[in-house]
Formats: C-alpha cells, sequence, structure tokens
C-alpha cells in the first residue's frame, strides 16, 4: 500500500482544487517539442502519474543530446521499478544522476513527481532532488550530485538533439526509445527556479497524510518552460491540441498516436477504478490502453480480470464492450482474496466463494451453483452493461441499451428482472469487483471495459447523477461511475 499517497480507493479528502483532465498514454504515444537550446541554472518537473505498467524500462521525460559519448536528460521507471533521473551539464561531458532504492509497482492510485535542479545551491546533494507525494526521497541505490555550484543543466540547450518529449524518454548514444504507460496529468516545467514541491501540492487538512494537487499561482515557466493540462481534444501543435501550453508561454506541444478518445477524467483528484493488471490470473493475458483493454492468449487456461476498486454498498454502474469474444466470455462480478488465484486454477476458472455473470455463448446467467436462462446471447462490438445494487442485492446486465429479462435498476427491492446476489458483508471477502473473463479453451478474446474512460469512441455520451462517466448508454438513475469522488459522497 503506497505511503502518502493521494486517492487510494476509499480516500476522502476536503474539496478544493480539481483536475479536470489527464492524457492516457499506451503504445508508442508521446508529446514532443524542438527546444530554443538555452542553458538554465535551475529547472522544476512536476507532475502526476498512474502507472498502467510495471516490471519494464518506461520514459516520462527527456532528450537525448547531440554529444554521442554523453547521456542526455532522462527520467524514467527501470525495469525494476526504481525510479532514475539524468542530468547532463551543458559542456556535455558529465552527467548526474539519481536511481531510487524504493520501487513503484502501483497500478491503482495516482502519485506525484516533484524534480528540482538548483545549480547555485550550496550543498551538493540539494542540487538535485526528487519528491514524492510531498515527501522527499533521501534513499538512492546510486547518486551522482553536482560536484561545483553554477551547475548548467543542458535539458534544452543542445544544438542537434532531439526534440524534449512528454510521456517517452531516449537515453545515451543508444537510440531506444522507452515510453511510458499510464496516466499523466498537471504537468509543470519551470526552467526560471527550482520551486518547493508544495508550490504545487499540498496535504490535505483533514487526511494530513494525504498529499493533492493544489491550484498553482505565481509561478514562473520561462523560455523553454511548460504547463500541461490536457484540456482540449485536438491533434495541432496549438492552443486546441492535446498538448496546449496553458502556462501563457505558448510552447504548444505537439502530439504522436494520440487522439480525442485519450484525454481522459481520470485523474488525480478523481481516480476511477481500472482493470488491474498485477491480479492476472494466468499471467499471459495482456493489458493496454491504460489498462481497460484486456485480451487473453490462446492457451488451455481460464482467464479473469477485475477491478482496481471493490465495492461493499450503493449502487455502481459500468460498461464493457465485448471487442473480440470467445465462445464462453462472460461478463459480472466477483470477489477477491489471498486464495482467489489458486481457487481459480483448481475450479475451472470459477470461484468456490462468490461470483456471478452473464455468458455470451448461452445468454443464460451464472453464479458458482450453475447456470439460469437470462438473456440474449451477445457477439463482438455488444455494449454490456452492468448495474450493481448493493443496497438490495441485485444485479442487472443490459445488451447495446435494453435490460435483459426485462429488468429495472431503479425498482429497488423488488428487483425486476435482476439475478439476487449475496450481500457483500456475507460473501466471506466484503466487497464485490467488476470484472471479465474468458473460460474457452484454446482460443483468445479481447475485452474493453468503461468505467467512465472509455477507450473507444462513445456515440452519445451519459454520465452518472454527479456529472461523472462518460458512457454509451443511460446510466440509471440512482447508479454511479467507479471513481473516488462517488465513493467519498456516497460511501461504497
Amino acid at each position: 500500500m503506497p505511503i502518502n499517497n493521494f486517492l487510494l480507493p476509499g480516500a476522502k479528502v476536503t474539496t478544493g482544487y480539481d483536475v479536470d483532465n489527464s492524457i492516457k498514454l499506451a503504445g508508442d504515444a508521446y508529446l514532443s517539442k524542438t527546444p530554443s537550446n538555452a542553458t538554465y541554472l535551475h529547472a522544476t518537473f512536476s507532475f502526476w502519474i498512474k502507472r498502467s505498467k510495471i516490471t519494464s524500462t518506461q520514459g516520462l521525460f527527456g532528450r537525448k543530446g547531440s554529444n554521442a559519448t554523453a547521456h542526455g536528460t532522462f527520467c524514467h521507471f527501470t525495469a525494476a521499478d526504481e525510479l532514475l533521473i539524468n542530468f547532463r551539464d551543458s559542456g556535455g561531458t558529465s552527467q548526474y544522476y539519481i536511481i531510487t532504492n524504493r520501487k513503484f509497482r502501483d497500478v491503482a492510485s495516482w502519485m506525484h513527481i516533484h524534480i528540482m535542479v538548483d545549480g547555485n545551491n550550496g550543498t551538493q546533494a540539494d542540487r538535485m532532488q526528487l519528491w514524492i507525494n510531498g515527501t522527499r526521497e533521501t534513499s538512492f541505490a546510486l547518486g551522482n550530485f553536482p560536484s561545483a555550484s553554477d551547475y548548467e543543466i543542458s535539458t534544452f540547450n543542445d544544438d542537434g538533439g532531439t526534440d524534449f518529449t512528454v510521456g517517452r524518454s531516449l537515453r545515451s548514444q543508444v537510440d531506444t526509445f522507452y515510453n511510458f504507460e499510464g496516466y499523466m496529468a498537471e504537468f509543470h516545467c519551470s526552467v526560471t527556479e527550482a520551486y518547493a514541491p508544495t508550490v504545487f501540492g499540498e496535504f490535505d487538512e483533514d487526511s494530513p497524510t494525504i498529499w493533492k494537487p493544489k491550484k498553482v499561482t505565481g509561478v514562473s515557466y520561462g523560455n523553454d518552460g511548460f504547463y500541461l493540462e490536457f484540456k482540449q481534444t485536438g491533434t495541432s501543435q496549438n492552443s486546441s491540441g492535446i498538448g496546449a501550453d496553458t502556462s501563457g508561454e505558448d510552447h504548444h506541444y505537439a502530439v504522436t498516436n494520440l487522439a480525442a478518445t485519450d484525454q481522459a477524467t481520470d485523474t488525480c483528484t478523481n481516480n476511477f477504478a481500472t482493470l488491474n493488471p498485477l491480479d492476472n490470473v494466468q499471467s499471459d493475458a495482456t493489458y493496454s490502453e491504460g489498462n481497460l483493454k484486456w485480451a487473453t492468449s490462446t492457451n488451455s487456461h481460464y482467464f479473469w480480470g477485475r477491478s482496481t476498486i471493490g465495492v461493499s454498498a450503493s449502487k455502481w454502474y459500468m460498461e464493457f464492450k465485448a471487442t473480440s469474444i470467445p465462445e464462453h466470455g462472460y461478463f459480472g462480478i466477483c470477489v477477491d482474496g489471498p486464495d482467489d488465484n489458486t481457487t481459480f486454477l483448481t475450479n475451472g476458472g470459477r470461484n468456490d466463494h462468490v461470483e456471478y455473470g452473464y455468458k455470451t455463448s448461452d445468454g443464460n446467467s451464472y453464479n458458482n451453483t450453475g447456470d439460469s436462462s437470462y438473456g440474449d446471447t451477445y457477439d463482438d462490438g455488444d455494449i454490456i452493461g452492468v448495474a450493481l445494487d448493493l443496497t438490495n442485492n441485485k444485479l442487472y446486465f443490459s445488451k447495446n441499451g435494453t435490460w435483459q429479462n426485462s429488468g429495472d435498476p431503479t425498482s429497488g427491492a423488488t428487483g425486476t428482472g435482476a439475478i439476487s446476489i449475496t450481500a457483500a458483508a456475507s460473501n466471506g471477502f466484503g466487497e464485490y469487483f467488476f470484472c471479465c473473463a474468458d473460460g474457452t479453451s484454446g482460443t483468445s478474446g479481447t475485452f474493453e471495459a468503461n468505467f467512465g474512460n472509455p477507450t473507444f469512441s462513445i456515440s452519445s455520451g451519459n454520465s452518472d447523477a454527479n456529472g461523472y462517466g462518460n458512457f454509451e448508454y443511460a446510466v440509471p438513475s440512482g447508479y454511479l461511475a467507479l471513481c473516488t469522488k462517488n465513493l467519498g459522497s456516497d460511501g461504497g
């Protein structure tokens, strides 16, 4: 469990500054800009991320220098999940770096990374500083700090070097690109001053171990500085683009392999559920698109993908898209626990405790005791809505907006057309997770989950009563998208 982190499932914080948008980076997507080739004594890089992938090198920002014998500027997670930051001096011959002892493997929560470079600081160890969620990092596996004051970094000064990239790094003389897989928000870069992290964030007044963003004022960004809020959806390098600079400097970034659907409302002030790659039952299913797209392999095992956030009360709505559905694909809810994976493997993908689903092959509903006649079959391209009522312990499924079994999710305790479920408090684990599954041996399937930030284009656009989420079909009255703003207000 992360320490001093913001928006863990169930985290409650004082309302205040809200971040509306993030960017979902996946595959070979990144932002870039040609720098001015100026040299600076000071720099601040301050941004929020939520990781989607671990145990592989993941670039956050960087630039390769033209000097073939010296490293460039880069910041990335290593394949061992440490954070590595490297800067080069203006002469292009010396490199200064830190590699953390701490490993960062959380894919369910947001974290704030704050990097300060102060070339005028009289203390060597203070010339490069790393802060994580408002707390300074001081334990390093490797650390090489600038040995003299008046240290000038060449991040933006190297005629002939590559563009400066966000969401990607290119290191050293080796032309190897490392792209970030995950979500990024509130990216500030100043080249005029080494600003303290308290300029960009603060500890919550009611939950003092939780670090949260705040409205930034009084920051000077400078000739190569920028502030990326990801508020726009265009793909041009201008004020209407995804990479628009809102610092006032108009240093807009170009985008590569990004589209309007990559703008998200999953942010450091409202954390949405995704599927959880750390809960990968067979380990060879793959997760992509910010852990919202899930593909199984063709081996002979069963596969199961579950949400990062579990719920124990209230009413919740989400949608699954059957992108390439196997014969025995199904969507539903399940429990989680320390012995759960073993149970899945020894019981043909089913759980001895509690699970409920809606099957593609025959339209039946099922739980761990067997199948029952329920609704229509479904196929590739269909969107399955899941309405989970933990107030009345009922479960409903829709196919392309039509509730199956003549169901009515607003019928309350009557449960018209509902599947009755065991109360979360009595299921042996105390909560439920949304899930999708592939129960077919020898074939593969692809599923897309929409907890409110779809990976696919939405033709209509529907949010819950609190204004959260973007769904293809109307959210039933009283049901909410699975995000921390709703957890905090309704205690799910």
